[in-house]
Formats: C-alpha cells, structure tokens, sequence
C-alpha cells in the first residue's frame, strides 16, 4: 500500500514537473501562459501580432499589460472588430483576467500587436517576449512562429 501511494506521488510529481517545463505553458503565481505564438511576416515588414491563452487559477483578478521584447520597439494590447465588413483594429489598453477566469488572444479578437520588428519573423523559429501583468509582474515567454496563415486552431507539436 505504501509503494502504491509512493509510485502515485512520484508519478504526480513527473508530471507536475513536465507540464512546468513544456514550453507551451508558463507559470506565474496563479497564471498559466499557454501556446504563445505568432505569424510568420513577409520581408520588410514592421509590424506583427502575438496570440496566447491567460489562465488566472487564483483568487484575484490580475491584468496584462504590455509585452516587450529585443525583437520588436513595443507589443501592445489591441482588439480586432468588424463593422460593415471592414476589419478594424484598435488598442485596448489593459486586459483583465478574472479569478478563475481565462483571456484568450486570437487572430479576429484581442492580440498582442508587435511594433517596430527589428526583422521578420519566419517560419519555424521561436523568440522570447516578456508578458507584463500588473500583479503577477514581468513574464519570459517563448512564442512559435507559424505560417502566414496559420490560425488559432492550428498548434506547434514540436
């Protein structure tokens, strides 16, 4: 009984540690981080977005902020909307994640939008951005690049 109990703790505590360290999901405090990536842009573009998933497991509300990164001058909060057919982007400022809740940043909804893209960003590679949320502070996160046209459904099983 008690090896029984010791083999359940120690497979728990694998598993406890591969998730910490899949590097699709990141942990801060109560936020996990997860599938953080980003469109492939064409040469000479400056501008690029990042999508994630924000889950808060605590008790409090938190916030993001604003990303930043060597790669790019600024990564800001913006909402894609569609009025009369026309796709229109505007900056948001601040999002919550509620307690228990979840914010998810997509291609046609919330993005990070990456401004100032020192270089393109190409297919395949993966870069480092530092998520700022107003409690749980700044976070280094590593975002995949997809294809131009990759979409939210479409994930990196590398």
């Amino acid at each position: 009984m008690i090896r029984r109990v010791v083999l359940v703790l120690i497979v728990a505590l694998a598993a406890t540690a591969s998730r910490a360290q899949d590097p699709a999901h990141f942990l801060a405090g109560s936020l996990t981080i997860s599938d953080p990536w980003s469109r492939a842009t064409p040469g000479g573009a400056t501008i690029g977005a990042g999508y994630l998933v924000v889950e808060n497991h605590g008790t409090e509300p938190d916030r993001l902020l604003r990303a930043g990164s060597e790669l790019f001058a600024a990564g800001e909060l913006h909402e894609t909307s569609i009025h009369a057919g026309v796709a229109r982007m505007r900056p948001t400022g601040s999002l919550g994640i509620a307690p228990n809740g979840r914010l998810e940043l997509k291609p046609g909804g919330y993005h990070l939008m990456l401004t100032g893209l020192k270089r393109p960003l190409r297919e395949g590679e993966r870069f480092t951005a530092t998520l700022v949320f107003e409690k749980a502070g700044p976070v280094p996160v590593t975002f995949v690049v997809r294809s131009m046209g990759a979409n939210a459904d479409q994930h990196d099983h590398h």
